[in-house]
């Protein structure tokens, strides 16, 4: 209809959709590398959560988590309290969900 506004996103060139995907690509090659690196026991979880690289900062911490050296999700390896961040992404300082 006339005067309507479209909800759609602005059309991406081929170039800008192919970025993307290598950028998505690589953020899920470097997590799953993470994963593996705490499954391992090689990287320390307190670690990760209190710095953060770049490509992790929007992983799941639940995610982060299970994947740690001994694969649960329980608090008794997390440093108390939880840095600041793990809070902005929804967990109380006893590791617990805020929602």
């Amino acid at each position: 209809m006339a005067g309507e506004r479209s909800e759609r996103a602005p059309a991406q060139t081929l170039d800008q959709r192919l970025r993307a995907l290598r950028q998505a690509n690589e953020i899920r090659s470097r997590r799953a590398a993470l994963k593996k690196e705490l499954a391992a026991g090689r990287v320390r979880i307190e670690d990760v959560l209190a710095r953060p690289p770049a490509y992790a900062k929007t992983a799941k911490v639940q995610d982060l988590l299970l994947a740690a050296k001994g694969g649960s999700c329980e608090s008794r390896s997390l440093p108390q309290p939880l840095p600041d961040r793990a809070l902005e992404d929804g967990w109380r300082h006893d590791g617990t969900p805020a929602r």
